[in-house]
């Protein structure tokens, strides 16, 4: 009984041993889910953690590739457009800001690319660009007061000088062919040789930012010499005089101009001109003349004016447009305007002493033109080319006698000129403008010289 009662209770432990072996295995198999669960939740998390820094990433160096191209090009466009900011700066009668700002832009461009780690050559090259540019700002505006207009500046005054020489021999011949082939007659040879000083006083004064005037006054003296051959009947003699060598006021011009558009990286500045001519010069028209020669038939042959014109006799208004880009070192200019003068009556129309006929004049309307380039050299000096043409139309005259209009053989007038000219300033108010002009046609002087002094208030 004893033994049975061992047997069964050995049983008994064993069950309880596998129930538990059993149990145990239960749980040690659920703990190892439930972790391997937990493993392959963090791995997921990690893994969209990882794609969300990459993809962010990715943004922030598209972004930063992004902003270092922006900054290329705007460093690369400030260069560029450092002369045309200088241009506007000056015109807005402020501190030359050009500079200022592209230094300050090249300094942020620097800081931009340290930062970036990317490059400090561009650096260099904004600096570089920034000296470069710097010393073409005093004859960038020299340049701009002379061929174009230089808005809102303060008072500017101005003295100049010019000197233009004339010279202009004619064939004459008195008489008439006999059996189509022998000339019976005189042949003479007339010249007439000038020399044109003007002395001028000029100021403009920038009214707003747009707006500028300004009045220039000549005074005009003029030496006059005229040859005439075949005097007293001998082809072989020569008569000469020499009138002029007084100093008087010539036409006074009050003008303005206006600022249509300013200058852009596309687009020149455009401005509109308008000036009106005053008749304040001695008109060349009842002149009296001195008669040096006549003949027996008491015809004149030779006659010169007692005292030599200074301006035109009549009023005249002039409007036109300019335009000035500036393509670094460049500078280029033009211009074109419409000259249109008012008719205007005269007590004597005539040259001869011996007779007067009053009436009216029409000297036509003008046609002008000029384009130009100019090289700023340094910080003080630039030099400049030019072309510039004035076409002018007939003129007319109707006599009270007639009261016809009568056109004026060879009073067209087409006058083309070459220039070459320099600026230089002499300190920070004022500056030494020279332009040597060279005539290309025969209505053009033979050269002009002009020197200016124009001093800033």
């Amino acid at each position: 009984m004893r033994k049975i009662k061992t047997g069964a209770l050995l049983a008994l432990v064993a069950v309880t041993l596998a129930a538990s072996a059993s149990v145990a295995a239960q749980q040690t198999q659920q703990a190892g889910g439930t972790a391997a669960a937990e493993n392959t939740q963090d791995m997921q998390a990690i893994t969209r953690e990882m794609q969300a820094l990459k993809s962010r990433y990715a943004d922030e160096v598209r972004k930063l590739r992004e902003l270092e191209i922006r900054l290329q090009a705007l460093t690369a466009r400030v260069q560029a457009q450092e002369g045309v900011a200088r241009v506007q700066a000056i015109q807005q009668g402020g501190k030359p800001a050009a500079t200022t700002g592209v230094a300050g832009i090249g300094v942020a461009a620097g800081a931009a690319q340290a930062a970036t780690a990317t490059s400090s050559s561009e650096t260099l090259v904004s600096s570089e660009g920034s000296t470069r540019q710097e010393p073409t700002s005093r004859s960038v505006e020299d340049v701009l007061q002379q061929q174009h207009v230089l808005f809102n500046q303060p008072l500017t005054l101005e003295v100049g000088l010019n000197y233009a020489r004339y010279d202009r021999k004619q064939l004459t011949l008195n008489g008439f062919l006999a059996l189509d082939a022998i000339f019976l007659g005189s042949i003479a040879v007339e010249d007439v040789a000038s020399d044109t000083f003007t002395y001028t006083f000029a100021a403009r004064k920038g009214i707003t930012r747009d707006l500028s005037a300004s009045i220039e006054v000549p005074m005009v003296q003029r030496w006059t010499t005229y040859q005439k051959g075949g005097a007293g009947g001998s082809a072989a003699a020569v008569a000469e005089a020499g009138v002029g060598g007084d100093v008087a006021i010539g036409d006074v011009t009050a003008g303005a101009s206006y600022r249509l558009f300013p200058e852009t990286t596309a687009r020149p500045e455009i401005a509109l001109n308008a000036s009106v001519g005053m008749p304040t010069g001695q008109a060349p028209y009842g002149i009296p003349w001195t008669v040096l020669e006549r003949d027996n038939d008491d015809f004149i042959r030779f006659a010169v004016p007692t005292k030599q014109p200074t301006g035109q006799g009549v009023w005249s208004i002039n409007f036109g447009a300019s335009m000035l880009k500036t393509l670094d070192p460049a500078i280029l200019f033009a211009n074109a305007s419409v000259t249109h003068t008012f008719k205007k009556h005269f007590s004597d129309l005539d040259n001869s002493p011996d007779t007067v006929s009053p009436g009216k004049v029409d000297l036509g309307n003008a046609l002008n033109y000029g384009i130009g380039v100019a090289f700023a050299l340094n910080e003080r000096m630039s030099l400049s080319m030019s072309f510039s043409e004035r076409l002018n139309s007939s003129a007319r005259i109707r006599p009270d006698a007639t009261g016809v209009w009568q056109g004026i053989i060879g009073s067209s007038g087409n006058a083309a000129t070459f220039g070459i000219g320099m600026t230089y300033a002499l300190s920070e108010s004022m500056t030494f403008v020279g332009n040597l002009g060279i005539g290309l046609t025969p209505d053009a002087p033979d050269f002009s010289i002009t020197a200016k002094l124009p001093f800033t208030l």
